[in-house]
């Protein structure tokens, strides 16, 4: 009889009717989520509705209790590509007796909590209606779905609706709208949805901005013939402009460099293909997934001989930055006659990318030859990511279109901070809860154009987080524009967070990582504590605070900022250095021969501290051996010695050069040996390729060796590496290498970029911890 009773009540359980209401929160507006809710809960016979909310996306089913516990076990296993759920919670409701599934309108009631998706690259199910003469949208540059298409860049304010987007100003046709409103349909509440007959249009102007005569009625092929003869096209895009010229046409790529003043730093190249990339560079399986992937990032690829592509793309570096097409409209440039084109970020050097058509014809005047524009509005300035890979794993190198604003989830919730950034490679952060919103790459503070850029940026972020922190986080160093902005902007508190501490801390949190930890902060330069330029750190380090437990040797930088641009002054202060009164005799022997004329001066410089800051920079060091290779004495562009000479060492590694290490309260790397071989080995002519890998392999072994007598002073086994040097792909495996057969666990950024494109986070995360820290002492 019991037997019986258990399974009539597991009938009765099975028949009896639930309504459950879900929240989704996460990345669920604008990438076809409504639509999949529809159809799961449709699949499993469930009622109720679904629609889009300030917090996320909110479903209420009703049906039997296995139907229900089915939909909400399927659900996260299938999500829409661009999708991405940060929490699901449900409880129990009124019954309503509903048995139909609806999509319903949006409700603007709430705290709004919802993740803005990033843009997507066009999706495979997109081109093949786009290459289709039958389609009604056969090379409509602006085709989309639920699944591809703008998403940040064309955002008013959320829910995620039509109206609060550039799209408000087309409405939809009849075909279109039933497509919108079809359940069944790839562009049921597709946002963007729109066809040549109701959605944006295309044109091209000469460099007035006067549309091209009738005659030419097809602004592609138009566009395509200019390209071909070598002139430079400015073409609106996802989150800005690209000036655009011919990859193979030296000629069109030096006009390009001269008239936008940027000399020799590398310009990304987009092919029309896999094909097409593998000609020119190595393509591995993780690089080609890279490239084919939602986000389309610039993937930075070595180099391999080509002669389709013009020597001054990308002059003197190890890497050729190449990226796919990933709307249609680049398609539609590179379907034919083009296989390969330049495709840069639209602006004087250091300046913002433009994003509007006024804009553009009055910035870009004197650069671009015709623009090729539209009349869908971009809303948010957003870059090319750019990444490569390492370890078999993806390493970014600058995060924009594609990846922000999606969040870095936290080990915990934190209190609500917002981070200015550091001077260069600036991004912003808002911690709020459990997620680090982090804006798109901003760049560089030095001009006017780019704190305006800021300041956008400081209210996108404010708008996408709901979130306006009264407790801001910065750098230490005085002079930073966003070390002064933060005492500008209202505030409670403002908590100065050392550079490297930063970086180490940035690190940690895309980790997980809690507790000590000993970082190698790698890079060019950061405002020490002690007031001098900090570069080559050891730090003993949680997310509070840390100890500064090793650096190296310090030596004067004669012209301070000046040695930047020229590394010659950095060679000749190793060289002093090293050799101490002889240096100037040993210098004439190199090829640093050529500024004999101010080898006194510079050494009086030094000699009495005058404009010759002492400094600890790793960074200044890889400049002074390019120097003293004679690969570069000058440059023009950060990093530029840096990335020639790792482009050098491409023999194998052959011996170890020697390198000292003291050990007092701090443990001190002196590299003074290591450069006395590099000198007597150039001055024997040895090989200037074999040096450069000797090189590589002996620094690796040199942090090594420090972090290894650290660990025998606390017995810490962590190992965090960041800073802009270890975006030398050949120091950071060998010292990760080096680093992993010594017993430590290594951990790299996972999401950010190791330069100071990673800092905020680091900024937000160590202020955070200090005010818990501090709360927790009262």
């Amino acid at each position: 009889m019991a037997c019986r009773t258990d399974r009539g009540l597991s009938q009765f359980m099975s028949r009896k009717i639930r309504r459950v209401r879900c929240l989704f929160t996460g990345i669920v507006q604008g990438v076809g989520f409504r639509p999949y809710i529809y159809r799961m809960a449709t699949n499993y016979s469930l009622g109720g509705f679904v629609c889009n909310i300030p917090e996320g996306v909110v479903a209420e089913v009703e049906g039997t209790a296995p139907q229900i516990e089915a939909f909400l076990s399927a659900v996260p296993k299938e999500l829409p590509p661009a999708a991405a759920l940060t929490a699901l919670s449900n409880t129990d409701v009124s019954l309503l007796g509903e048995t139909e599934f609806q999509i319903i309108s949006s409700r603007a009631e709430g705290n709004k909590a919802v993740l803005i998706a990033p843009d997507i690259a066009v999706c495979e199910n997109c081109l093949r209606e786009f290459r289709d003469p039958g389609d009604r949208r056969y090379r409509y540059p602006f085709i989309n779905c639920t699944d591809c298409g703008p998403r940040l860049t064309i955002i008013r304010d959320v829910p995620y609706d039509r109206e609060k987007t550039s799209m408000a100003c087309f409405p939809l046709c009849p075909q279109c709208r039933a497509e919108y409103e079809n359940p069944a349909n790839r562009r049921f509440h597709a946002e963007p949805n729109a066809c040549p007959s109701c959605g944006p249009k295309l044109w091209l102007t000469d460099e007035n901005g006067t549309p091209f005569s009738d005659d030419f009625n097809d602004p592609i092929a138009k566009a395509i013939e200019l390209l071909s003869k070598g002139k430079i096209l400015a073409v609106k895009g996802l989150g800005g402009f690209h000036l655009a010229v011919d990859a193979t046409d030296e000629g069109a790529v030096r006009r390009l460099r001269s008239r936008k003043y940027r000399e020799e730093k590398p310009l990304a190249v987009m092919v029309r293909d896999l094909e097409a990339a593998s000609k020119i560079a190595e393509i591995g399986d993780r690089e080609r997934k890279l490239l084919f992937s939602p986000q389309r990032p610039i993937v930075l690829c070595r180099k391999r001989g080509a002669k389709e592509i013009a020597p001054s793309v990308a002059p003197g570096v190890p890497d050729r930055g190449i990226m796919l097409p990933y709307t249609p409209l680049h398609y539609l440039l590179l379907e034919n006659t083009l296989s390969a084109l330049v495709m840069t970020s639209a602006n004087q050097s250091d300046e913002p990318i433009c994003i509007g058509n006024r804009e553009a014809l009055k910035r870009l005047k004197g650069i671009a030859d015709a623009y090729l524009l539209h009349n869908r509005d971009i809303l948010v300035r957003c870059d090319d990511s750019v990444a490569t890979v390492t370890q078999g794993k993806t390493f970014m190198i600058r995060r924009s279109r594609g990846y922000a604003p999606k969040p870095i989830p936290l080990l915990r919730s934190c209190p609500n901070v917002l981070a200015l950034g550091p001077q260069l490679k600036t991004t912003l952060c808002i911690l709020k809860g459990n997620l680090a919103y982090l804006s798109p790459h901003i760049g560089d503070m030095d001009t006017p154009e780019a704190r305006k850029f800021h300041q956008e940026s400081l209210q996108l972020m404010e708008r996408i987080a709901q979130c306006r922190p009264d407790v801001l986080a910065c750098d230490l160093h005085p002079a930073y524009y966003t070390t002064r902005l933060a005492e500008e902007l209202p505030h409670r508190t403002v908590l100065r967070i050392q550079h490297h501490h930063a970086h180490i801390v940035s690190a940690m949190a895309e980790n997980g990582l809690t507790g000590k930890v000993i970082g190698l902060a790698m890079d060019g330069t950061g405002y020490g504590t002690d007031g001098t330029a900090w570069g080559c750190e050891f730090l003993l380090a949680d997310e509070v605070d840390f100890q500064r437990a090793g650096h190296l040797r310090p030596y004067p930088l004669p012209g301070s900022d000046r040695a930047v641009r020229e590394p010659w002054r950095a060679a000749v202060s190793l060289l002093r250095e090293s050799y101490g009164e002889f240096w100037r005799e040993i210098a004439g022997n190199l090829p640093l021969k050529d500024h004999a004329p101010h080898f006194e001066l510079l050494d009086k410089m030094m000699a009495h501290g005058l404009n010759s800051p002492p400094t600890s920079s790793l960074g200044r060091v890889f400049d002074a051996v390019a120097a003293l290779l004679g690969i570069r004495q000058v440059v023009n562009f950060e990093g530029q010695a840096a990335m020639a000479l790792e482009a050098m060492a491409s023999a194998p590694a052959e011996k170890t050069y020697t390198f000292d290490i003291f050990e007092g309260d701090r443990i001190v790397l002196d590299l003074r040996p290591l450069i006395r071989a590099i000198v007597q080995e150039q001055l024997s002519g040895r090989e200037p390729q074999k040096i450069a890998s000797d090189f590589h392999r002996t620094l690796s072994r040199a942090l090594a060796a420090v972090t290894a007598k650290i660990r025998m002073r606390t017995g810490i086994e962590k190992a965090v590496l960041s800073g802009g040097c270890f975006q030398n792909r050949i120091l950071l495996d060998s010292v990760a290498r080096e680093l992993e057969q010594e017993g430590f666990a290594v951990y790299l950024h996972r999401d950010l970029p190791p330069n100071d494109g990673c800092i905020a986070l680091g900024q937000a995360v160590a202020a955070a911890a200090r005010m818990e820290r501090q709360e927790a002492g009262r």
